[in-house]
């Protein structure tokens, strides 16, 4: 499922589309868009920023911006973030620059993102596609996060808790995907991706082109 990136005349490149991906927590957004961005030449992940301290492993650049609180503060009041949360006492954003950097290239960017920074992507009223992960079933996603998390029982409760909150988001979005087994669900996003890049409003520039040989 190859994409090329369209060119305008000039060889200037087209717009790229942007994606959002959301999930209540432990449902494997983040696993599915990785795997995407593996499978799809023209597909890159917008890294976050964060204000929480790396984990083990973690490198500053590669799996966030890691920033200091106060300087992501700065940045919010800069308007730097296309959007951002507090995530549990921790801050992440996205910020509009690498998103308008990595588009006007011609990449298609996708964002792993929580509902609340998608409503933010949502209100300002740039074009996007949104996609909601669940997990086949509440218990489903309990036995996962238990089984990957050594959170405290409350910990735990605040995130279950949370899940059941962000799991009645789905309905705000274009699509909806059931995350059973982990490549038959990055099959379905690639799928909708495929979809979208087609939309008329979309292909019409190269449409016209192709069109014109037949004219002559």
């Amino acid at each position: 499922m190859s994409h090329q990136t369209h060119r305008k005349p000039g060889n200037v490149p087209e717009k790229g589309l942007l994606f959002i991906i959301s999930a209540a927590s432990g449902t494997g957004k983040t696993t599915l868009a990785e795997r995407l961005v593996q499978i799809l030449p023209n597909l890159r992940m917008s890294r976050s920023y964060t204000s929480r301290p790396a984990r083990a492993g973690e490198r500053d650049g590669v799996d966030y911006n890691f920033v200091s609180r106060e300087r992501f503060e700065q940045m919010i009041g800069r308007g730097e973030f296309l959007e951002w949360a507090d995530v549990f006492g921790n801050l992440y954003g996205t910020s509009r620059l690498d998103a308008e950097q990595l588009q006007s290239s011609g990449q298609d960017v996708v964002l792993v993102i929580d509902v609340q920074g998608a409503a933010q992507v949502k209100r300002s009223g740039i074009d996007h596609t949104s996609i909601f992960v669940l997990p086949p079933s509440f218990e489903i996603l309990e036995r996962r996060l238990r089984g990957r998390s050594a959170d405290s029982e409350a910990a735990m409760q605040k995130r279950l808790a949370a899940a059941r909150a962000e799991a009645g988001c789905y309905a705000d979005y274009d699509y909806v995907v059931i995350n059973d087994q982990l490549e038959p669900t990055v099959v379905r996003l690639q799928e909708i991706i495929a979809a979208e890049r087609s939309r008329m409003h979309r292909m019409t520039p190269l449409a016209e082109d192709i069109i014109k040989t037949f004219r002559k």
